[in-house]
């Protein structure tokens, strides 16, 4: 499957906020677009530009291509309901982002990789599939690899206290659960759907 290959940090500076999963990114210390002007290389966007920007870092975010976060949208128009809080909730039901979530993988990569290699198993069956749409209720959990568990456990160890409270995770056992669909304030992340919507909806 086709994904971005170039320079994640870059993307992180062209928007001025942490879009990747990495806590030594350069957007913390320089909020601002690389170059040599610096700070004053910013400019007022657009209303358009606006909403360009935040289905752009939707994108980067979740690590989607184009028609991937097209078919998403096209998903949630369908369904009766706030659009924007629906495409939210389908963006974070894909396996890896649960994955990623429940603190089972470091970063997004990490968690499409675990997937992908068969490590990660719902409700008792293994799953490859990346982009698969858990549902309240589905149980997560990992493969018996001594090797993959042990570097599960390792990182565990320090996210006590740091699920989100749609999600349980039972570290011991290397599992979680879905206890309900993730609200707006259930996603700490610097997206406004309501943009998003708008500019597909043009």
């Amino acid at each position: 499957m086709a994904r971005y290959l170039g320079s994640k940090h870059n993307r992180c500076r062209r928007y001025g906020v942490k879009l990747c999963d990495s806590a030594k990114c350069p957007v913390v210390r320089r909020p601002y677009p690389p170059g040599q002007h610096g700070p004053k290389g910013t400019s007022r966007l657009s209303e358009y530009g606006l909403q360009l920007a935040e289905k752009q870092k939707a994108k980067i975010i979740y690590g989607l291509l184009e028609r991937q976060f097209q078919n998403y949208f096209h998903k949630a128009i369908q369904k009766k309901g706030d659009t924007g809080l629906i495409l939210l909730q389908l963006l974070e039901r894909r396996l890896d982002n649960v994955v990623y979530r429940l603190g089972l993988a470091a970063t997004h990569s990490q968690a499409r990789q675990y997937v992908s290699h068969n490590f990660i198993m719902v409700d008792g069956k293994k799953v490859n599939i990346p982009s698969f749409l858990v549902k309240v209720n589905d149980e997560i959990s990992v493969v018996n690899k001594p090797k993959i568990r042990s570097q599960i456990a390792e990182r565990l160890k320090g996210t006590k206290g740091k699920t989100p409270d749609w999600l349980s995770l039972e570290a011991e056992k290397q599992s979680g659960k879905i206890l309900r669909l993730p609200e707006t304030d259930d996603v700490q992340q610097p997206l406004n759907m309501q943009l998003i919507v708008e500019y597909y909806s043009r």
